[in-house]
C-alpha cells in the first residue's frame, strides 16, 4: 500500500509499537501571516518543478493537534502564499509520515495531483495517532466504535477532533474541508467520514482498505505471503519514542523470493530464524487464522451509514494490493446510507497507478492513452472543486460510476454499479473445452497431482516481492504446467463485453483433507495479434494469455470463513469462490479461458494439505502430494458464472 510519497515498500503499511514519550512541537504554532492583494495561484501558473515550486508558493508549519483524550497529532499546515479569497482545506491522514519534517522542508508536490494543487488550497499532511511523529498508541487497522462514551477515541473522531482545531486556527480557509487518500490512507480517509464533521463536505477513500482480512492479508482465507511478511519484518518491530524515518529493508539473500520462501519451508519458519517475536502483529494475526473477532473488528464497512459528505471511491482494475476495499465501501455505502452521494471509478491501473503513473499501459498490456491525466483532471479535479470551491448546488457532471473497459480501451459512464447484463455461464468441459451447455457425462473429471515442494509460481518474473504486473501477466508459463487445468473456448465471432462480479463454482475433490482452489479469468489473444511499444524485449502479444481476473480461496472455509471444515478424501464437494468485479471486452478472434490451479507461488502461502488446525503453525513434514480433481459432469458441473452486456457503439 503507497502514498503519494516514496515509501520503501508498497506493501502493508503495518506499524507498531509507536509509543512516543515527549514532544519536540508546541502544542498550537503562532499562525503565519498570508498573503494579500496576489491572485490565485492557478491565473499565475508557472511550470511546476518539484519542491523549489511548492517552496515559492506555499508557507509551512508544524503543529500538535491535541485529540479529545489529551494525546496530540503531528499535523503539517500548507498555506498558499499567493491566494485572495479563501480556500478549502484538502487533509491526508497516514501512517506513512507526513515528512518531510521541519518547517524549512517542502515536498515535492501537495495532495493528490498537480491539478489540485495549483488551485492554491490549504493543504494539511498529519501522522495517524501512534506514528511516526505522533503521540499515542497506533493501532492497525483501529476498529470503529458504536456509541462511543466520553474520552473514547478511533479514527472517526480524530479526524472530528482534526477537522476543529483546524477551523479555529487555520485563516484564509472557506469553511469547507476535503479528505483524500491511497490505501492505508484511503482506510483514514474512508473512517474519517462517519459520523463526520459539519465542515466535511468530500471524500475521496482510494484504493482504501476496508475489511484486512478479505482485503491484503487473507484472500477467502489464503495467505498472501511476500505481501505480508517483507513489510512486517522491516516497519513492523516495536521502537521507542517519535521518529522520522523508516528503518531497512529486509535482506532476503537472493533476488528470487520463490527460492527464499521455499527454503524457509512452514511459515513457522519464518518466526524462529527472522522475527524472533519482535513483530507484535505478525504474532497476533498468526494467532487468527480464521475470520473471528480479531479480523471483524478490523471490518469497516458495517460502520458505513452516517456518511455525511460526498464520496468518491477510486480503485484500479489491476490493483495487486486493495481491490476489495474500493468496489466494497462503495457497496456498502449504497446499501447503508442510499441518500449519500456515492460515485465509484475504477481505471486500468495497479495500486495508486492513477497518480504514480500514467495509466499508458501495465507490463505487456497497452490501455491506449494517458488515462492517469485524464482521471485527475475531468474526473478527480471536477469532484473536490464542486464539492469545496462554492456554492453551485447539486452535485458535479460525474455519473455513478465513471468505469474503464479493458480490451476495448474506452472510459464509460453508468448509473449503476455493476450495471445491469444477461447472465451467461461458463462450463468447463470435456478435452480442455469451454462450453456454454452444461454437462450430461455421468462421470467426468480432470486431475493433476499438486506437490507443495513444486508449487506453481505466480509469475515469470525473479523478485522477491508481490510484483503489480502479475495481475495483467501473460499465463502461458502457468497453462503449460501439468499441474494447471485450462479450459478455453472458440475464438469469438463478436465482441463479448463482461461486467460486475464473476462467481466459480467448483466441484472437487482430493486425496487429502485440504486444498487451496486458485481460478483465472484469462483473454486469449489471436495468434497474429501485433506486438506494440510497451512490450519488454522477447515479448509478444502474438497467443498473449492476459489475465484479467484472478482469485484463490483455502478451502478449508468453503463454508464459512470463521468454521474451518476438512475435506473427506475423494468425496466430490462444492466450492464457491466469488472473485473480483471486472469490465472487460473480449475482442473478436480472442478466446475465452478459465484456469484452475491449487499452489500460486511465493505470492499465495503453500496450502500443506494435510490437515493442520492453523496453517502458521504447521511443520514441514505436514507438507505432502495430493490429487485433486475438477468434476464436469451432470451431476457435479464445475463452472463460471459472469454478466454480458449487450453490444454498445464505440
Amino acid at each position: 500500500m503507497v502514498s503519494r510519497r516514496l515509501v520503501p515498500s508498497c506493501l502493508l503499511a503495518l506499524v507498531l509499537g509507536c509509543r512516543p514519550t515527549a514532544s519536540d512541537l508546541p502544542a498550537v504554532a503562532p499562525e503565519q501571516p498570508s498573503a494579500q492583494g496576489v491572485e490565485p495561484i492557478e491565473s499565475v501558473r508557472e511550470p511546476f518543478t518539484g519542491a523549489a515550486w511548492v517552496r515559492r508558493h506555499y508557507a509551512k508549519r508544524e503543529v500538535r493537534i491535541p485529540m479529545r483524550d489529551g494525546v496530540t497529532l503531528f499535523t503539517a499546515i500548507y498555506t498558499p502564499l499567493d491566494r485572495t479569497g479563501e480556500a478549502p482545506i484538502l487533509i491526508e491522514r497516514t501512517p506513512y509520515a507526513a515528512d518531510p519534517y521541519g518547517e524549512d522542508q517542502f515536498p515535492s508536490r501537495l495532495g493528490p495531483s498537480d491539478a489540485l494543487m495549483e488551485r492554491g488550497w490549504i493543504f494539511v499532511e498529519q501522522d495517524v495517532r501512534g506514528c511516526f511523529m505522533s503521540e499515542g498508541e497506533f493501532v492497525n487497522m483501529r476498529p470503529h466504535l458504536e456509541d462511543k462514551q466520553a474520552g473514547q477515541i478511533d479514527e472517526s473522531t480524530d479526524a472530528f477532533d482534526t477537522i476543529e482545531w483546524l477551523l479555529a486556527n487555520v485563516e484564509g480557509h472557506n469553511g469547507r474541508v476535503g479528505m483524500v487518500g491511497t490505501s492505508y490512507p484511503g482506510f483514514y480517509a474512508a473512517a474519517g467520514m462517519i459520523d463526520a464533521h459539519p465542515a466535511l463536505r468530500a471524500v475521496s477513500p482510494q484504493a482504501p482498505i476496508a475489511d484486512w482480512y478479505f482485503d491484503d492479508f487473507h484472500h477467502h482465507g489464503a495467505f498472501f505471503l511476500p505481501h505480508s511478511f517483507n513489510f512486517f519484518a522491516v516497519f513492523g518491530r516495536k521502537h521507542e519514542g517519535l521518529k522520522k524515518e523508516w528503518g531497512e529493508r529486509f535482506d532476503h539473500g537472493t533476488p528470487d523470493g520463490y527460492e527464499f520462501f521455499l527454503r524457509v519451508g512452514s511459515l513457522a519458519n519464518l518466526e524462529a530464524r527472522y522475527l524472533h517475536g519482535e513483530v507484535p502483529f505478525w504474532t497476533e494475526a498468526t494467532a487468527h487464522p480464521d475470520y473471528d473477532r480479531f479480523w471483524q473488528a478490523r471490518n469497516l464497512l458495517p460502520h458505513l451509514r452516517n456518511v455525511a459528505p460526498a464520496v468518491m471511491t477510486v480503485g484500479g482494475w489491476f490493483d495487486a494490493e486493495d481491490l476489495y476495499g474500493p468496489l466494497q465501501i462503495y457497496r456498502a455505502i449504497e446499501a447503508q446510507d442510499p441518500e449519500a452521494w456515492n460515485v465509484l471509478v475504477m481505471g486500468p491501473w495497479s495500486h495508486g497507478g492513477w497518480h504514480r503513473t500514467e495509466g499508458d499501459h501495465l507490463g505487456s498490456v497497452d490501455f491506449e492513452g494517458e488515462h492517469s491525466r485524464f482521471f485527475q483532471e475531468e474526473i478527480e479535479t471536477t469532484f473536490f472543486v464542486h464539492e469545496l470551491e462554492g456554492d453551485a448546488g447539486g452535485h458535479p457532471d460525474l455519473p455513478e460510476a465513471y468505469v474503464f473497459e479493458t480490451g476495448a480501451n474506452r472510459w464509460r459512464r453508468f448509473e449503476q454499479w455493476p450495471p445491469a447484463g444477461s447472465p451467461r455461464t461458463l462450463w468447463m468441459g470435456a478435452g480442455g473445452r469451454l462450453v456454454d451447455a452444461a454437462p450430461t457425462e455421468r462421470k467426468a473429471y480432470d486431475e493433476y497431482v499438486s506437490d507443495p515442494a513444486k508449487p506453481v509460481p505466480y509469475t515469470e518474473a525473479v523478485v522477491t516481492g508481490m510484483t503489480k504486473e502479475y495481475m495483467s501477466d501473460d499465463q502461458r508459463f502457468a497453462s503449460r504446467r501439468p499441474d494447471v487445468l485450462s479450459w478455453v473456448g472458440e475464438p469469438l465471432t463478436e465482441a463479448l463485453t463482461v461486467a460486475g462480479p464473476i462467481t466459480a463454482e467448483l466441484w472437487v475433490s482430493t486425496s487429502q483433507r485440504d486444498a487451496d482452489w486458485v481460478v483465472k479469468l484469462v483473454d486469449v489473444f489471436p495468434d497474429d495479434a501485433p506486438d506494440h511499444r510497451f512490450l519488454p524485449e522477447g515479448k509478444h502479444m502474438g497467443g498473449y494469455q492476459m489475465m484479467v481476473r484472478s482469485e484463490v480461496i483455502r478451502g478449508r472455509y468453503r463454508e464459512g470463513y470463521d468454521a474451518p471444515e476438512p475435506f473427506t478424501p475423494g468425496q466430490p464437494t462444492r466450492v464457491r469462490l466469488p472473485l473480483q468485479d471486472v469490465l472487460h471486452t473480449f475482442e473478436p478472434g480472442h478466446r475465452v479461458m478459465i484456469q484452475v490451479q491449487s499452489t500460486w507461488f511465493p505470492l499465495v502461502d503453500r496450502n500443506p494439505q494435510k490437515w493442520v488446525d492453523n496453517i502458521f503453525a504447521a511443520k514441514d513434514e505436514d507438507f505432502v502430494k495430493a490429487t485433486h480433481r475438477v468434476y464436469r459432469d451432470g451431476g457435479h458441473g464445475s463452472r463460471v458464472q459472469v454478466t454480458v452486456l449487450p453490444p454498445s457503439p464505440q
